[in-house]
């Protein structure tokens, strides 16, 4: 069956996220994460697709792409040749290292694109790698947040921070705090969640318990329970159904 064409975007914006086959790790020490992200920025100025965004995670990527005078899917395919022939050769191996096609969902408006960039940047946080999303060697908020100290224009912050204020010191306040707003958004992601309903999300969290009661959460202390909260989080299940079923408040979960 042939493949539906990709959806084309007015803005020439998009989310688009590649992972490893099978969900295999495609990033295992630093260096990987450095070339991987150096050939991004190569070969974003030879193919018109600039980069506004991007969050390295040991198995996927997100990146906030534009066209400006070239396509995504070049830019895709050569950054996944490139990287995919580096990696097999530094690991001796041979095959495929990303999943075939990578995902994209068309970003149409400014309130969207924000919600965009927040997701990409919170994605650490919310797999519990990390507490602050800036903290994240991997991903572009850090550069966000010291653009006045970043020389180099990559990733573009220019856009973004032009549409929360014409001053980039308010309009890097502004990005903060929305990047910090409690949130439940969905958007494109590795996998299509579907929504579990109250008998699998409480299944779910009972298997990731193993076998201990759930309200043992409530007497853990805080590095345990945040290590469980980010494994029952990563399944999919929303904050408050997390609330619901362990009785934990809504604060100490987030923060998981």
């Amino acid at each position: 069956m042939p493949r539906k064409p990709r959806k084309k975007s007015e803005t020439g914006i998009y989310h688009v996220i590649v992972r490893g086959i099978g969900q295999q790790d495609i990033f295992h020490e630093e260096g990987d994460f450095q070339r991987y992200l150096e050939t991004a920025k190569k070969l974003s100025m030879e193919s018109g697709v600039g980069i506004l965004g991007y969050c390295l995670m040991n198995n996927h990527v997100h990146l906030l792409l534009r066209e400006d005078y070239g396509d995504i899917s070049v830019f895709m395919k050569r950054l996944g040749v490139s990287y995919a022939y580096w990696y097999n050769w530094k690991y001796e191996r041979t095959g495929h290292v990303f999943q075939d096609r990578f995902k994209s969902e068309c970003v149409e408006e400014d309130s969207y694109l924000l919600t965009v960039i927040r997701y990409i940047h919170q994605n650490p946080v919310k797999a519990s790698m990390i507490s602050k999303p800036e903290d994240y060697e991997w991903s572009s908020c850090g550069a966000y947040y010291k653009v006045d100290l970043n020389t180099s224009d990559f990733p573009d912050t220019s856009l973004i921070l032009s549409i929360l204020h014409n001053e980039k010191k308010k309009a890097i306040e502004v990005l903060k705090k929305l990047t910090e707003e409690v949130n439940e958004d969905q958007c494109l992601d590795c996998d299509k969640r579907k929504r579990f309903s109250e008998r699998e999300a409480y299944e779910i969290t009972k298997r990731i318990m193993e076998g201990k009661p759930v309200t043992t959460l409530q007497e853990m202390n805080q590095d345990e329970r945040n290590k469980i909260l980010g494994r029952i989080r990563n399944e999919g299940l929303s904050l408050r159904q997390i609330c619901r079923i362990t009785g934990l408040p809504f604060h100490l979960v987030r923060k998981a």
